[in-house]
């Protein structure tokens, strides 16, 4: 089933697993969890040989336990849950993987946008069939929060902080009340959320919005911050975990050499540092430099080598994919990368001798800033 899917969602993707980590569970489950909280946060987190399992369960989302902890802990109190963190941190991922875990459906997603309405988190009607028999509960279309409320699952709403202070109001009557109301009817015209409903929402702290929730909302989330990976050890497995998966979902027989990962990371870290230290706004690429464009540009820099080289990765295509997926603006981006180019990969290459991986890297992004240029 999977193969016939681009992107399976967690649920099905690890579907054999769940149902394993289901047979085995004897622990206690709030409401109609598929899985007890210790087996979530297993089923997050991986395994350990403490555990004494059968079989290892791998570890899925990188981050702080506590983290995936206080998550769990709040969806058993049926209160909403807040992910807050910059672009790339893996909200949106330990979100997918919680409503897997807890309701084995992670699919039942609003989209925050300047054009989201309160009909995408309440219903909407079928005209035509409005018109043919009037109004009715058939002829209602309800949002994926009121079915996650019928069902008594978890409903996502994605990058709240995008959405319209009409939007944001109209979820603090459904986390408060715990009810839709639908005026149109004259019978049947409440929604009532089944015990275990709860919702997973994300922001992006980099929005000027995420400072204009209200006080209202916010009481009504438990707020839980996932700060950007800067542990090296921790990224790198990140990397290596996502890169892995790409290579089997593209069936790709590709080494990746751990010098070039090294090379990638310390760069980014470079970057960072560079960022951090910048006087203005203009000093700063526009990227994040978020772990997942770290994955973006080695996906990047796999797929050319894959397609249009030796189907071998090489330092100079991934230093020319580095500089391809980070220049967004130009010339200004450009010209920062330039300047970082000079001044560190360049030592770098130097120090590091003509035989070593940097003196590629150097070359080849390079050659994509006077190509860009």
């Amino acid at each position: 089933m999977t193969d016939e899917m681009l992107r399976a969602p967690a649920e099905v993707k690890y579907a054999e697993e769940l149902d394993w980590l289901e047979s085995i569970d004897d622990g206690p489950k709030p409401f109609a969890w598929r899985l007890s909280p210790k087996m979530v946060r297993l089923f997050v987190l991986g395994s350990e040989r403490s555990d004494g399992l059968e079989r290892e369960i791998p570890q899925k989302w990188f981050g702080d336990r506590s983290f995936v902890e206080r998550s769990i802990v709040t969806l058993a109190s049926d209160r909403g849950l807040l992910l807050i963190g910059d672009p790339g941190t893996g909200k949106s991922w330990l979100a997918e993987l919680l409503s897997a875990a807890i309701c084995r459906n992670s699919t039942l997603v609003v989209q925050g946008t300047a054009g989201t309405t309160e009909d995408h988190i309440k219903y909407s009607w079928n005209v035509s069939m409005v018109i043919a028999k009037g109004q009715s509960r058939d002829s209602m279309i309800p949002s994926p929060i009121m079915t996650a409320m019928e069902s008594g699952v978890i409903g996502r709403f994605e990058e709240l902080t995008r959405s319209t202070s009409d939007v944001q109001d109209a979820l603090i009557s459904i986390l408060s009340e715990k009810y839709v109301s639908i005026p149109e009817l004259d019978d049947d015209n409440i929604v009532f959320a089944q015990p275990g409903f709860s919702i997973i929402a994300t922001a992006n702290s980099r929005d000027r919005g995420v400072n204009d929730l209200s006080s209202a909302l916010k009481r009504r989330f438990n707020f839980v911050r996932i700060p950007v990976v800067t542990n090296k050890r921790s990224e790198a497995e990140i990397v290596r975990f996502r890169t892995s998966e790409l290579l089997r979902r593209h069936e790709i027989e590709l080494e990746l050499p751990p010098t070039l990962l090294d090379v990638l990371l310390q760069s980014f870290a470079d970057l960072r540092a560079a960022a951090a230290s910048a006087t203005s706004d203009d000093e700063k690429l526009e990227s994040a430099l978020s772990t997942a464009e770290q994955i973006g540009v080695l996906e990047d820099a796999i797929l050319h080598s894959q397609f249009f080289g030796d189907r071998t990765l090489r330092p100079e295509t991934l230093g020319s994919s580095l500089v391809g997926s980070l220049a967004r603006r130009t010339p200004e981006d450009l010209a920062i990368l330039n300047k970082f180019w000079h001044g560190v990969i360049e030592p770098r290459s130097k120090k590091d001798g003509e035989d070593g991986p940097w003196q590629g890297f150097l070359e080849g992004g390079r050659d994509a800033i006077s190509t860009l240029s």
